[in-house]
């Protein structure tokens, strides 16, 4: 059974029954809204796939720095444009494919709205249908721009409905001194720790922070008694 077990700390069972029904209305509603947009015709879909995705990350980790408005909107409709932009300068499909995707995600550190499908979203855009092609930049705001932004305000909706957080807001700086014992992990600690590591982690430094703090008091607590 250790197969099956959470991939995700703190996501029990009922967390993601809650997840899976949330990223369902979330697509649903999203194209019900976007059947309504009149510029969204022909060959172009209501939805792009990359918001699949996009969904698994707003409902499944709402408190992830990928899965904020901003990441998700500017993600996905960034790396669109960069799609565009790079099959109409490299007639070679499998370069423009590779170059596509590494500059999408270039752009997307550098405007911090890193957001994995936004990988995706560009290289619909090189690889898609005549419509895709024959719509240019425009693409890249109808259908994925109002794609994006359906879903972030359902998500909102829906995560206020559920008592969860989103947008995720993370630690305050006042939070985290209030929870700080002495001698305690402090947010410097937790920099030059990260130095340390190669790695990059999906959690925002001040969570960890504090997650970190709170785990150091209870084992405190435990080694008293």
């Amino acid at each position: 059974m250790r197969l099956f077990r959470s991939l995700l700390a703190n996501a029990g069972f009922g967390r993601r029954v809650v997840a899976c029904i949330g990223a369902g209305i979330g697509i649903a509603l999203t194209m019900v809204v976007c059947a309504q947009v009149p510029w969204i015709e022909g060959d172009l879909p209501i939805i792009v796939a990359p918001l699949g995705a996009s969904a698994v990350l707003v409902f499944a980790v709402p408190a992830s720095p990928l899965a904020q408005p901003w990441p998700v909107v500017g993600g996905n409709i960034l790396s669109t444009l960069v799609g565009v932009a790079v099959f109409q300068a490299i007639p070679n499909v499998t370069i423009a494919a590779g170059v596509a995707v590494g500059l999408a995600i270039l752009l997307m550190s550098l405007c911090r709205c890193l957001h994995p499908p936004g990988g995706a979203a560009a290289l619909t855009a090189v690889i898609g249908s005549a419509g895709i092609h024959d719509a240019g930049y425009a693409f890249a705001f109808a259908p994925v721009g109002i794609n994006s932004i359906a879903l972030v305000s359902i998500g909102i909706f829906y995560h206020r409905m559920t008592a969860l957080s989103y947008p995720h807001q993370p630690a305050t700086p006042a939070a985290i001194q209030a929870a700080v014992e002495p001698g305690g992990v402090r947010l410097e600690d937790i920099d030059a720790a990260l130095a340390e590591t190669p790695d990059a982690f999906d959690i925002a430094r001040e969570d960890l922070t504090l997650l970190l703090e709170r785990a150091e008091h209870f084992a405190t607590v435990r080694r008293k008694k």
